[in-house]
């Protein structure tokens, strides 16, 4: 089973696409790192304030693969303060 996390964020404040990279790598790193998700930028790299970012897992277990995406849904929420989450959605596909 595959399970995508996307997430449509708005920077408010952020005047050039390098400054919009200075806050996304590391959101994006971070991820990574503390979730174990594959993470990318998916759309709108060319607007200065939004961007689209997807988490991906792969498992066998479609409860876990929700609850896990869940997780860091919530941690981007409470977390990440160089922007605000405007849509969130989860999917799973087996």
């Amino acid at each position: 089973m595959l399970a995508t996390l996307t997430i449509h964020l708005h920077l408010p404040g952020c005047c050039s696409l390098k400054e919009k990279r200075s806050y996304i790598k590391p959101l994006l790193a971070r991820l990574h790192r503390e979730f174990n998700v594959s993470s990318a930028e998916l759309g709108l790299q060319d607007a200065h304030q939004q961007a689209v970012i997807g988490c991906a897992m792969i498992g066998n277990e479609a409860a876990h693969l929700q609850s896990a995406l869940e997780t860091v849904r919530r941690w981007v929420e409470a977390n990440w303060r160089d922007g605000e989450v405007i849509e969130q959605q989860i999917e799973i596909y087996s």
